[in-house]
């Protein structure tokens, strides 16, 4: 089984007291259901019409457990704390086997 990962990236924070408060209720939420983040960072450089923006890359055991972290129960609680507090693009991937 390949692993799973979210790819994660903020185009603009809106309301940084919600993005906290999301962050209080995702990672939990994250690492309960195995996942253990790779990359939590704004980029040190972009390229080919890359943005230096805030990207999060979260791996997981498996690609079914990256889904079902996301629609957990608990991650629901965060992003409903976070609700039009940023601009992201959240992608959930299979890793190469």
């Amino acid at each position: 089984m390949s692993k799973g990962y979210w790819v994660n990236t903020y185009r603009a924070t809106k309301d940084p007291s919600k993005l906290a408060a999301y962050a209080q209720l995702a990672m939990p939420a994250v690492e309960a259901a195995g996942g253990k983040f790779l990359v939590r960072a704004v980029a040190e450089e972009a390229h080919e019409q890359g943005l230096k923006e805030r990207t999060v890359v979260i791996e997981f055991p498996t690609y079914e457990h990256a889904v079902a972290a996301y629609t957990s129960d608990a991650y629901k609680k965060a992003l409903e704390a976070l609700g039009d507090g940023v601009e992201r693009d959240v992608r959930i991937v299979r890793g190469v086997e």
